[in-house]
């Protein structure tokens, strides 16, 4: 079963450079890749995602916040932030965000923390 993903980022080299990653691995679905927060979690809300990657600070909303309001939906994605800050990975350590990855990021990272989601999604099943 693929993986059903959307990104999140203001800065659009950055949005390009994890989309690129996503759409090159076989397992995963790009359902969206978005430049606000506010679009993203619309998204969310009307249909099925599975993991979302959100860039911390974003004009309109951060992607702390971003995290909060997407964990009080219902069967909510899970969340990884990622950052050029690192004192952000408390915050997202607090809203209990399935990952924090520090900019710049590499395929390697991405692919690790979808292994990650994979494992954890998987022993979910079992219980």
């Amino acid at each position: 079963m693929s993986i059903r993903a959307i990104v999140v980022d203001n800065s659009e080299e950055l949005l390009d450079k994890i989309t690129r990653i996503l759409r090159e691995m076989e397992d995963v679905e790009l359902c969206g890749s978005f430049g606000e927060a506010i679009a993203a979690i619309q998204y969310v809300k009307e249909n099925p995602v599975d993991i979302v990657f959100s860039d911390v600070v974003m004009p309109d909303i951060s992607g702390i916040t971003l995290a909060s309001k997407i964990y009080q939906l219902p069967d909510p994605p899970e969340v990884v932030l990622l950052s050029g800050i690192p004192g952000f990975s408390l915050e997202a350590w607090k809203i209990r965000a399935f990952g924090f990855i520090i900019k710049p990021y590499t395929r390697v990272q991405i692919v690790d923390m979808l292994n990650r989601y994979r494992c954890e999604r998987e022993a979910r099943k079992v219980l």
